[in-house]
Parts: C-alpha cells; structure tokens; sequence
C-alpha cells in the first residue's frame, strides 16, 4: 500500500508517496513551479484563494502519475500538513464566500487585543493560553464586523487544511489541533470555547465536526478520486497544522522534543506536557498531535514571519539582472567573516511579528558603510538577520520553563545553508539534528500511522534518515553571542518606538 502526503503552503503545494511496506518515497512534486500569488488588496492584508491550493493538488498529482502511474492504483490514505491561521468560509453548498485570509495577513490585530482586554488577561492566559491576537477567530470575528453580506453566508469556517479534507471527502471537519491554533479552544475546558464564541456572538455551528488529528478522519470520495486519479475509498488520516505536522516529520512527539524550520516564516516549535501561557504574548502555545488521548501534549511555538521570507527577498533582488541562486549566495556569504563586519539586518516586514507583540514592523538593514560592505556582506548579515530572530524565539521559549533536550530540522531550506545553519546552532548552544526528510513525506508517514497500517511509532519512523549532527564550537559560540547582543538591544529599542 502508498500512502501521499499533501503540504499545503503559501508558497507552492508539495507531495510526496511513500512506499508503505518500505517506507521510502516513491515520487513527489511541487505545483506550481513559481510561488502561488499571495494578494495584498490593503497594506498589512494577505490573502489567497482556496480554490488555487485544489488545483495545486490536481496538477501536483497529474505530474506525479506521469512519472509513476502505477501508483495512483496503491493510495490507502491521505496525510494533510497545511499552512497556519487561515480563514476558509464556505456556504451551504460548500462554496469559498471569499479570498482566504491566510497566515500573515494582520488585519485582524487589533480585534483580538480588544477581545483580549474585555475577556481578561487572566482568563485569557488560563484557558486559551493565548491571546485571541491575530488569530483565525480574530479574522472571523472581523469578516462579521466589516462583511456581515458575507459573513450572513457562512454555513462553515475552516483552516486550510480542512478546506483540502472537504474537497477529498465533501465533509466539512475540522480537529481539536486546528482549533487551537485559530485560537478557538478552551484548554481548561478541553473543548471549542463557548466563552470566546458567545462573547464575539459567533453561532458554534459555524465550527466544523471534530475529528481526531491521527486517525481516520473520513474517506475520498468519487469525485476527488476522479480529480486526483486515485482509487476512491482512500482514508484521510492526518491533518495538522505545517509546524505540528514538521514536528511529526521529526519525531519531535515528546516534552524536550524541538523542531525548528526556515522557510518562508523561521519557526521554534517545542514540545511539553505543561499548560504554559507567555503573558507577553509572544510564544504561542497550541495542541500538539497524539495518537490517542492519554496524553495531551501541547506545542511551545516562535514564529518570525520574515525569516525565509527575508532571503528570498534578497534573492529576486539581486537576480533583477539575471538568476542568483540560494547557493550562489552562500558562497557570496561566505567570504564575510561571522558579524558581517558590523552590517545588521532585521528580517521582518512580512506582516505583524508575534515575537514582537504583534507589531507590524519593517524589515531594516543597519550599519551599512558604502564604502566597506558589498553584496558579500548583505548575503551573511541576512542570514545571521534571521538566526538571530529565531534564537529570539528560542530564548524566548526557554526562559517560559520549557524543556529543550533535542532540536532537530529538515535539511533543506536556510537549513541548506552552511552560514545560517553554523549560526543558528552557535546562537542556541544546542545540538542540531538535520535530516532527510520534509512535511509532505512526513504526513504521508503519519496517515500509515493513523489507518493503523503502522502499527507503532517504530514502524513510522524506522526509515527517517538523519543526515549530520551540528555541534557549537566554542569560539564561535562566544562570538555569536556578543553579536546577538547587540542585535537584541537595537530590537527592543525598535519594539519599545514601534507602533
């Protein structure tokens, strides 16, 4: 039996099938070749339309059959990673109502602060362990202040992933992990919040049916079969949240486990069996993914929105006059020794930082002397703008009592790079754990798990590939701290002025 993986980003959609019985993958796919368009109808909005993930997942399907047609016959079940904090709203008959408003769009800020200060910190932090921040509930809550024709219209909200769950099986569902993460769920209460919703006067059938978030969630139907070219009957069997489901990739399941990503947004996700809440706000907390309910593990999360975001924004720049590459880049970099000779970057701009109180800061370069740096220099010192962000993160998450025993990462992304992957591990102190792997063969894995065609989560994980150790080497350990320093001091300065 093959099981596919569906990674449902902001950038592109990836899939990848894996061979159940050998745990290899088989075949994969990216669609579109060139990032999907994120709209921005007002500064500070993002938004995309669901029915352009769908098509991804057809064309990304059709590409992979072409290459392999023998196993569009073998799909058993389905695994779904999705991109956070989304806004799906659908109809009766199952119809998007408007653009999605997807993940860095911070629209939404100031209607949660408000619900913030009228519910209460305390009760906020106790059973939220959030504040409703920028979050999708927040971006519902704003859809009925300032589109009640459309918000009249809304049979169901969804996440992302949901909205890709539903085009497989014509249901609309959703999980307790995906309610947490719009911020939805009531972790003293253990269930959707009936505080919140009654507070924002949000009908609770507007919420999906819950399914667990490893396990049979529901079955394809013929219509997606026929889209997709696969067998119907298929079982969808894990749906998570991108972070939660790079976690699983990870077998980052347990308290000290951390999983850390670089991609469009740069990310600190841990582990832990504690309900902890930032009263800062700037470490988010959500439900983690068990399989079963004995155990309710929760995620410890630091997002940077610019991270990835920053270096690819460097790249289209410079590649204005021709093609750079993300290794011709590296190599430009590293000619600079670590401090970039006192060029600094900040990598935000990319909506509301939420380490960052959800102020909507610019990305900014500092120290720039015409006379000394060069693009060598910009190359490093927007890399070690990003580490430094993520070491924010870490530190921040650390310093709320978290444990952090192993950090792993996938090898790819800024993970691919010999200046930011250096860095990061001599700014956090802690061993590194790169391995071969990605969200879209990591759920593919995880859904063999949740139709019980693995049986354990030895068999899940017997075939993930760990490609290097990255230890912190002393001296530049005390050099990457006194620079961060530095770094840190002129961020807060920023945050302390910032609107």
């Amino acid at each position: 039996m093959y099981f596919l993986g569906l990674d449902i980003g902001s950038s592109s959609v990836k899939l990848a099938v894996i061979n159940g019985e050998t745990g290899e993958r088989v075949v994969g796919a990216t669609y579109p070749p060139q990032e999907m368009t994120i709209s921005a109808p007002q500064s500070g909005w993002a938004e995309q339309s669901p029915e352009a993930w769908w098509d991804a997942v057809r064309q990304g399907c059709a590409q992979m059959w072409a290459e392999h047609p023998e196993a569009k016959d073998k799909i058993g079940a389905i695994g779904i990673s999705y991109q956070m904090h989304g806004l799906v709203a659908v109809d009766a008959q199952g119809e998007v109502l408007r653009p999605s408003i997807i993940w860095c769009d911070s629209r939404a800020v100031a209607t949660g602060e408000k619900a913030f200060e009228e519910l209460g910190k305390d009760w906020c932090m106790e059973h939220l362990l959030n504040s409703p921040g920028n979050f999708t509930a927040a971006k519902l809550r704003w859809v009925q202040e300032n589109e009640p024709d459309t918000y009249a219209k809304i049979d169901k909200i969804l996440l992302p992933g949901d909205y890709i769950a539903y085009k497989l099986s014509g249901e609309c569902t959703t999980t307790a992990s995906g309610l947490s993460e719009g911020v939805f769920w009531d972790f003293a209460e253990n269930k959707a919040s009936d505080t919140l919703l009654k507070h924002w006067h949000i009908d609770p059938s507007l919420l999906a049916k819950q399914v667990p978030n490893l396990g049979v969630q529901g079955e394809v139907n013929e219509q997606a079969a026929r889209e997709l070219g696969i067998n119907p009957g298929a079982k969808i069997a894990f749906r998570a949240g991108d972070q939660v489901a790079n976690a699983m990739s990870l077998n980052v399941l347990e308290p000290g486990d951390v999983a850390t990503t670089a991609g469009t947004s740069g990310v600190v996700y841990a582990v832990t069996d504690k309900n902890i809440a930032d009263p800062d706000q700037r470490i988010n907390t959500f439900r983690h993914v068990n399989k079963g309910e004995a155990e309710v593990h929760k995620g410890l999360l630091a997002c940077i929105n610019g991270a990835g975001r920053m270096n690819s924004w460097l790249r289209g720049v410079l590649s204005a006059g021709g093609e750079v590459s993300y290794p011709k880049l590296n190599e430009l970099g590293e000619s600079v020794e670590p401090g970039s000779d006192g060029l600094n970057v900040y990598p935000f701009g990319n909506g509301a930082e939420r380490i960052m109180r959800n102020k909507l800061l610019s990305a900014q370069m500092d120290g720039l002397d015409l006379n000394r740096h060069s693009v060598n220099h910009i190359a490093r010192a927007t890399q070690e703008g990003v580490a430094y962000a993520m070491n924010l993160g870490f530190d921040l998450i650390k310093g709320l009592g978290a444990e952090t025993r192993v950090v792993r990462a996938g090898h790819s992304n800024m993970f691919l790079s010999p200046i930011f992957s250096s860095a990061f591990v001599n700014l956090t102190g802690a061993p590194l754990e790169l391995y071969q792997t990605d969200s879209a063969e990591g759920v593919a894995r995880a859904a063999a798990w949740g139709c019980d065609y693995y049986t354990s989560r030895e068999d899940v994980f017997r075939t993930l590939t760990r490609k290097a150790i990255l230890e912190p080497e002393a001296a530049l350990q005390s050099r990457y701290q006194e620079l961060y320093g530095h770094w840190r001091e002129a961020v807060e300065r920023r945050l302390a002025e910032a609107r």
